[in-house]
């Protein structure tokens, strides 16, 4: 059985644990305000919010119900739109009729959701914050000037939180109903078996965010015999261990973002972040999910390849330790036995006197899939560069550590020439193909100009 709260609402249920939420919540629970829009996890027509315990604190996420199975839901809170009924109008609902904020209405559910996350989100709240909580909602009438109107007069009335309880101050100035201030106790006496990371020789498929699998096995997944490993705890945290870093391989987008190891190491991580997915998306997809994608425009992978990552890989049984620059041997392969999984990922934190970025291009600034994509860390003693590590995605079949252009780095000053000298190297280690995404010659050329970009940016900073 699988059982968590909808709404106000313990449901237990029988149905397969593959069953996408969205699905669940619209044909046997019957609350049609969860729309079914892209069920890519594009458009946030289907958006909820997912409320968990964590470190004895309810805190609350935004997800895609499309791309979300009920056994990722085990335990849990979850809100549609429905869950957000008060009294008349509830006040982010207010906002949005006042500003005009809608027109077909197909999309609004959507957005009041993620608005409503915004407002019971434990951090100062911003204007800028309230605009990125909806940043994986897509409305096709409006123009989206309103909607920034209505985040606004939201974002205002917040101003007036101060150090309050987040909950409590919602529910007292009627953006939630007054019974969300009773779920972490709710939440308390569900019933929920501890998940484990499966043993050798299990058969089942391994499932963690699904933001991927749901994508490509839309029509099979949700009758699979699944291991849910998303909230397995050994899967779990960011961990810092003198100069090494260890992660778990259901370590999110989101956490990565949170993080006040990646924060204090990675000083532009914003910018990185806000190149990947949307805020719902990054709050379900997995680290290990994007290696294991294979895809040859992975954005962490890219990352991490540049930073020498290693993974931690497991049967249940036996362990192996290789490094990611090793886990691709062909298009879509990995250099793993088929009931082995990745538990860990490690990596070298950069340290005082190195450098990192990452550098993506889509055909949308935001939001969307890499044309290509490329991560730099450089080692420095003064202006001698004493170790490289070039990752680029999109330039061939695989996520490529660019190896003939990191070892001639190694001992080179950075200078035009040595620039130069760079490029011409890359150029003969990739094999990029035309596709809907941009030619090859177009790749190749955006390959030199955002390494070009990782020099012009690392000349503006000190090292």
């Amino acid at each position: 059985m699988t059982e968590f709260i909808l709404n106000d609402m313990v449901v237990s249920t029988a149905l397969p644990p593959g069953m996408l939420l969205l699905d669940f919540i619209r044909y046997h629970q019957h609350l049609m305000g969860t729309k079914i829009g892209c069920r890519e996890g594009d458009c946030g027509a289907c958006t909820v919010m997912v409320g968990e315990i964590k470190e004895d604190k309810l805190v609350y996420s935004t997800a895609t119900s499309c791309l979300m199975p009920i056994g990722n839901a085990k335990g849990k809170h979850i809100v549609t739109i429905e869950g957000l009924n008060v009294e008349g109008l509830n006040a982010v609902q207010q906002a949005f009729a006042d500003e005009g904020a809608t027109q077909c209405g197909f999309c609004t559910p959507g957005f009041i959701v993620s608005l409503a996350g915004f407002c019971i989100n434990p951090a100062t709240p911003a204007y800028p914050h309230a605009i990125d909580a909806m940043n994986g909602n897509i409305c096709r009438c409006t123009g989206y000037k309103s909607i920034e109107r209505a985040a606004d007069r939201v974002n205002q009335m917040m101003q007036q939180r101060g150090g309050k309880d987040p909950l409590a101050f919602a529910a007292d100035h009627n953006i939630i109903p007054s019974w969300f201030t009773g779920i972490k106790e709710k939440l308390g006496t569900l019933t929920v078996a501890k998940q484990t990371a499966p043993t050798n020789g299990s058969e089942k498929k391994l499932l963690a965010g699904g933001t991927d699998l749901y994508v490509q096995q839309h029509d099979t997944m949700p009758g699979e015999n699944i291991d849910f490993l998303f909230d397995e705890a050994v899967l779990k945290g960011i961990t810092p261990g003198g100069d090494e870093c260890v992660m778990g391989a259901s370590v999110t987008a989101a956490d990565i973002a949170a993080s006040p190891v990646f924060r204090t190491h990675f000083p532009d991580l914003d910018r990185y972040i806000k190149l990947v997915s949307s805020t719902p998306i990054r709050n379900m997809a997995t680290l290990a999910g994007n290696f294991c994608n294979a895809s040859p425009i992975g954005d962490f992978t890219i990352f991490f390849l540049a930073l020498d990552a290693q993974v931690l890989l497991s049967s249940g049984v036996e362990k192996r330790k290789m490094p990611l620059r090793n886990f691709y041997p062909g298009y879509k392969k990995l250099n793993k036995a088929p009931h082995e999984f990745i538990e860990k990922i490690s990596f070298r934190l950069p340290q005082a006197g190195s450098y990192f970025n990452f550098e993506k291009v889509c055909k949308r600034t935001y939001l969307d899939i890499a044309s290509v994509n490329t991560a730099i860390h450089l080692q420095m003693n003064g202006d001698t560069i004493e170790d490289a590590g070039l990752a680029a995605g999109g330039v061939g079949p695989v996520p490529l550590f660019l190896k003939a252009g990191s070892n001639f780095l190694k001992g080179k000053k950075v200078e035009a020439t040595v620039l130069d000298e760079l490029l011409a190297i890359i150029q003969t280690e990739i094999s990029p193909i035309s596709d809907a995404r941009g030619t090859a010659a177009y790749k190749r050329l955006l390959l030199n100009q955002l390494v070009r970009a990782h020099f012009r940016s690392l000349a503006q900073k000190p090292v």
